[in-house]
């Protein structure tokens, strides 16, 4: 089946897959479960993998391998708070440590989200690339209520979610703590919007409000 318009471009979630790796890299060597240099060897190299599979036409073992990149990534920050909330009570890491924990964290569970959220969307940007418009998914993006009519003359026929959509929705939860332009309608996004929620209260609330106060 073609494609009725050019595929989006993979670039920014491989960089933004990237960018986890390196963020979390910066965290403390105390809230890093198991090899410092584990998580980003891993993670960089089922990227790159990833890529030169995904060039040579191999899209589900591709996508496989984002999925696992993914995991891996989610674990990681996952275990790495709990990690640093267990530590909190032994003040073994100093302030400073403690914001820049934090801003990792909330990072990260910035970006990782947003890969989840693009990577499962509608089937992924593979089978969103096969639709000639998107008005069926996970969230219910503003242009999905366009009507036809008003969307030809916004010139927005063809429209479809990138990966900044899926990253503004992610933001958007990590700050908000809920969906903003885009409810959700899928039981599996939601439950994954609880959980990214969940993981930045704790992390701008617990830990970056006690760093604050022990300044």
């Amino acid at each position: 089946m073609q494609a009725y318009y050019a595929p989006e471009p993979r670039w920014p979630a491989w960089l933004a897959t990237v960018a986890i790796a390196a963020i979390l890299r910066t965290l403390p060597s105390a809230l890093i479960v198991g090899p410092d240099w584990l998580v980003f060897v891993l993670m960089f190299a089922l990227t790159t993998v990833g890529s030169i599979v995904h060039a040579r036409g191999r899209l589900l073992a591709a996508q496989n391998i984002g999925y696992a990149a993914l995991s891996i990534a989610t674990l990681a920050m996952v275990a790495s708070l709990a990690t640093l909330i267990y530590r909190l009570p032994t003040h073994a890491e100093s302030p400073r440590e403690l914001l820049l924990a934090a801003t990792a964290l909330w990072s990260s569970n910035i970006l990782i989200f947003a890969c989840w959220y693009w990577r499962l969307d509608a089937g992924g940007p593979r089978h969103r690339d096969l639709r000639e418009s998107h008005t069926d998914g996970a969230f219910l993006f503003p242009q999905m209520t366009i009507s036809v009519k008003m969307r030809q003359e916004l010139q927005e026929v063809q429209w479809r979610p990138t990966f900044i959509d899926y990253l503004f929705i992610a933001f958007n939860t990590s700050t908000a703590f809920s969906p903003t332009d885009a409810p959700v309608l899928s039981p599996w996004a939601k439950i994954l919007m609880m959980i990214q929620s969940s993981v930045s209260l704790t992390t701008l609330a617990i830990l970056a409000a006690r760093a604050v106060n022990i300044l």
